[in-house]
């Protein structure tokens, strides 16, 4: 997981000109164009796809327990991979819901 996505966050402050949140979403975005807010539906699919991904390494670390449980498993080593990708995972996901958290309630304070 690419923890440098997080921190890139904290240094957008200026949305008036182009901003280049590449390492976020791993693509250029324009704020706004003719169709109106690629740069939202690009992150927003981003944040989507996070948490797809972060769905999956659950569901995976879930089922690796069930086989180990059940027996079918003597290698545990994929058991402890799976769980720590799911671990990792989920922090990560925690981490940029704060971040969006936080700049909500920033945005929320500004006065008009």
């Amino acid at each position: 997981m690419n923890l440098t996505a997080i921190s890139a966050l904290t240094t957008v402050t200026d949305t008036s000109t182009a901003v280049n949140i590449a390492p976020l979403t791993g693509t250029e975005l324009k704020t706004n164009d003719a169709s109106g807010g690629t740069m939202f539906d690009s992150i927003l699919n981003s944040a989507i796809n996070n948490i797809k991904t972060t769905n999956s390494y659950l569901s995976d670390a879930e089922n690796e327990e069930i086989r180990f449980a059940l027996g079918e498993v003597d290698n545990t080593h994929d058991l402890s991979i799976a769980l720590q990708k799911a671990s990792t995972a989920l922090q990560y996901t925690v981490a940029v819901r704060d971040k969006f958290l936080e700049a909500y309630k920033e945005i929320m304070q500004m006065q008009i």
